[in-house]
């Protein structure tokens, strides 16, 4: 097996904005991250060289926020490589090697190459440059920048009173008031140095929060700089960075530290079933392993998981700004976990959020640097069995089953009685009803202060899809201890929830799905993608008749190259495109802009309808293999727009999205 690499498709010449569009991250496991523009200029409030992951209350905290890169040639001309002119012109090539970004510029009449990588489970990062030709010796001047504050604080937030800075030998530490760790660095280079000499700079330009209607100019201060010599095929230089302790960022070398986190990434590679390690899936594996965390702050997690013999694994949703969700944890846990081999780690993470179950509920999420989760959602817990459903399919892990069986019986109960939100069965017809004012509860989540856009209270279609197919997987599970007279109460209510959902739900003038039934103005025709769910779950509850009427009316209107559209087009609610301010954006979240992670579920629905069209289902993800090089370079955006060219736009990596194109990606293997 050959060792993906990606590069990216290389600009037209004098195109430096696609260098400054397009991005690349590297994560820790933790939830910390790397991040920037292939360009080197920093645009986002979530750029930055390390974006540690701390215990709560302090969560993801922006510590190294840059290095500005200098290079001086023999003949005494300065080029700056994270400049907004230089940068561009001098950068050769950018590529993914096991996932991992790598630049290679041009610096006069020599090459240089520079790479990035983080210790998996620290918050330590290492920026390595090397010369790689040259007829002779290049000096590198390396000045960090910081501003300590929540990766998500505006890029206004001030820096906090003058930094500490202590010089001990090589080991350089920074400190900021309050409880935050120390900034630790530390440049492994040979006859190199660091001056002292302060700087702060003032009014940072951040274009992307600019675009998105945030505050888009900040102040960061530097320390001092680093200064050293690079030898053409000569040994390398690493800058590392880092929030623990000097024992443990001393325990690896540079060179280590990179063999380590080669050989894991090889061993992700070698654990995932054949069919994923070919073409688009064997990038997406690494793409899959940035979203699988160990919550840092979550400490009595860990403690009760170990005392149960586990370990704690969640969930990031996407990077940069998500936590760990619930309902995107479930949606994602086959593609991320299941298709990838990681059968351990997606036990942990059911039964992990078992422990969090609550009136019947699993939490919709979990907020930056807190240890409670939040409770407002109706599907993310319907969604947890279909993940329980598929571990079990695919592992045959009884003992899981047994050991959570009791609690997936008292969330139907709790739900048959209604519990949080309005959420619970009409007994008028079995079908489940959900809502309260100012919630949103669905996976149409989108609001704007007290704007709730896509409220869907009422009969949702796809509450009721999940909530059937979890009655059936209720009763098999039952079936399958032999208890069959425990079962049949579960197979009535789904026989009664199928009875009714095909009375009300179909749409006969459009020849598809209400999207909600008994909503606040009665039922809404509008054609969405939620349908999909009817016939593409494992126990489908949509007649079958049905079928294909529903998914051409959804082929015709909704599926682009990259997903779903949230509305068709011809509804009045309709955007095209997924821009502007805040609110201008959560207009447009569900009102046509395109999913990339209903891919999945429509090409559930398409092998439903064509089940020996394998090669059809296969060109549903054609889109997606030109998408790994055109936004995040090797993993798949939250969002596009809703018209040609499908802007990607939203969250630049999306676990969902990554988790639903591997799945189906398995799923159509030859």
């Amino acid at each position: 097996m050959t060792s993906p690499l990606r590069r990216m498709t290389w600009p037209a010449e004098g195109d430096s904005e696609a260098l400054i569009r397009r991005e690349w991250l590297v994560t820790n496991g933790l939830g910390g991250y790397a991040s920037g523009s292939v360009s080197g200029v920093v645009t986002r409030r979530y750029h930055a060289l390390l974006v540690a992951a701390l215990p709560a209350p302090l969560g993801r905290m922006v510590m190294l926020a840059h290095a500005w890169e200098r290079v001086r040639l023999p003949d005494r001309q300065t080029l700056v490589l994270s400049d907004e002119d230089d940068g561009p012109r001098l950068l050769e090539e950018f590529h993914l090697d096991l996932g991992l970004p790598v630049w290679r510029y041009r610096v006069g009449e020599g090459r240089l190459e520079k790479r990035v990588l983080m210790s998996y489970g620290q918050n330590t990062v290492y920026v390595t440059y090397r010369l790689l030709a040259g007829p002779s010796p290049l000096r590198l001047v390396l000045r960090p920048s910081m501003n300590f504050r929540p990766h998500n604080a505006p890029v206004s937030t001030p820096i906090a009173a003058p930094y500490t800075l202590t010089a001990v030998d090589e080991h350089l530490e920074l400190s900021a008031p309050g409880d935050l760790p120390r900034l630790r660095l530390r440049l492994y280079a040979a006859g190199g140095a660091f001056t002292v000499e302060p700087k702060l700079t003032s009014h940072v330009l951040y274009r992307v929060e600019e675009a998105r209607g945030y505050d888009f100019r900040g102040d960061v201060w530097s320390p001092g700089y680093f200064r050293l010599d690079l030898v053409p095929g000569g040994a390398p230089a690493t800058l590392v960075a880092s929030t623990e302790g000097w024992e443990i960022c001393d325990a690896l070398t540079p060179d280590a530290a990179r063999a380590a986190e080669v050989a894991r990434r090889h061993s992700l590679l070698q654990a995932a079933p054949a069919p994923a390690r070919e073409g688009l899936g064997a990038g997406l594996i690494l793409a899959a392993d940035q979203f699988v965390v160990t919550p840092a702050g979550r400490r009595e997690d860990t403690a009760r998981a170990r005392a149960a013999g586990d370990d704690v694994r969640s969930v990031i949703a996407g990077y940069h700004w998500f936590t760990d969700w619930g309902r995107d944890t479930m949606i994602s846990l086959e593609g991320l976990l299941l298709a990838t081999g990681r059968h351990r780690e997606a036990g942990w993470v059911l039964r992990g959020f078992a422990r969090h179950v609550r009136d019947g509920l699993i939490p919709n999420l979990f907020p930056e640097g807190d240890t409670e989760g939040l409770y407002h959602t109706a599907d993310a817990t319907l969604w947890f069995f279909h993940a329980l459903d598929r571990y079990v399919a695919a592992t045959g892990d009884h003992e899981t089953l047994d050991r959570l069986l009791p609690i997936m019986l008292e969330i139907v109960a709790r739900h048959l009685e209604g519990t949080r939100f309005g959420i619970g069965v009409d007994p008028a017809d079995g079908l489940l009803r959900q809502g309260a004012a100012g919630y949103q509860l669905t996976w149409m989540d989108a609001k704007a202060e007290s704007w709730v856009v896509t409220p869907r209270r009422g009969k949702a279609v796809e509450i009721n899809a999940l909530w059937y197919n979890a009655l059936r997987v209720v009763e098999q599970w039952l079936c399958r201890l032999r208890h069959e007279g425990a079962a049949k109460p579960y197979g009535d209510h789904a026989e009664r929830v199928r009875t009714s959902f095909n009375e009300r739900f179909w749409y006969a003038e459009g020849g598809w799905l209400y999207d909600v039934v008994d909503g606040e103005s009665g039922d809404d025709a509008a054609c969405r993608p939620n349908q999909v769910l009817a016939l593409g779950l494992p126990h489908a509850v949509l007649d079958r008749a049905r079928w294909r009427s529903v998914l051409e009316a959804v082929q015709a209107r909704l599926l682009t190259p990259v997903g779903l559209r949230s509305l068709a087009p011809e509804h009045p609610d309709y955007k095209a495109r997924y821009d502007g301010d805040l609110r201008a954006r959560d207009a447009a979240y569900h009102q046509g802009t395109v999913w990339a992670w209903l891919i999945g579920p429509f090409l559930d629905a398409w092998l439903r309808v064509h089940p020996d069209d394998l090669p059809g289902a296969r060109k549903l993800l054609a889109g997606f293999e030109a998408h790994l090089g055109e936004a995040c370079l090797g993993t798949i955006s939250e969002i596009f727009d809703a018209e040609p060219p499908y802007t990607p736009r939203g969250c630049v990596a999306q676990a969902w999205s990554v988790a639903e194109v591997l799945r189906c990606r398995v799923r159509t293997a030859v």
